[in-house]
């Protein structure tokens, strides 16, 4: 079971999103070849690809948070000691926790609204709870990566590791 869970901490995102760009990418070159070639579109084709991105999106972000991959100014930390650079990540992690609470509170009005009134989208009838469920489940998974980052991060001043900086996207 460990291993299961293990697994999944490391890859679950990955195959998500590597299932979602699939899907756009499918999506959008059928929707081309039938625009151009046979000279009619779908709505169904626009209106899911741009849902499946949108959690996409909200998924990348967590799996960043996850590798300390967003964009950020690490000059004051490269001027700091190792235990001082580790208090400043761990003190962004904190106000990126007080930040995901904050999204994830506002976010889940218009799921709520939309669930009460049944509000459907424009072209695939479908009700809309479940894409607007994207911003708190991406936060919902951000905020689970910033507590292992969290946990990394004290674990590691209390032994006196090197910090986990992140992994770098080209190098």
């Amino acid at each position: 079971m460990r291993e299961v869970l293990r697994w999944l901490d490391e890859n679950a995102e990955r195959w998500m999103l590597l299932f979602l760009y699939s899907f756009i990418v499918l999506v959008i070159a059928i929707e081309v070849i039938r625009r151009f070639v046979l000279m009619y579109s779908s709505v169904w084709g626009e209106e899911t690809a741009r849902y499946a991105f949108i959690y996409l999106v909200w998924i990348g972000a967590a799996v960043a948070v996850r590798d300390r991959a967003h964009i950020r100014i690490d000059v004051i930390t490269h001027m700091l000691p190792p235990r001082g650079a580790a208090l400043v990540y761990l003190l962004a992690d904190l106000l990126t926790v007080a930040l995901a609470c904050f999204a994830i509170y506002w976010s889940l009005d218009p799921v709520l609204v939309s669930w009460k009134y049944g509000n459907v989208t424009d072209g695939l009838r479908i009700i809309r709870v479940w894409f607007l469920l994207a911003v708190p489940f991406g936060f919902a998974i951000m905020l689970l990566r910033l507590v292992q980052s969290i946990r990394r991060d004290v674990a590691d001043l209390r032994e006196g590791r090197a910090h986990f900086t992140g992994r770098k996207l080209f190098d």
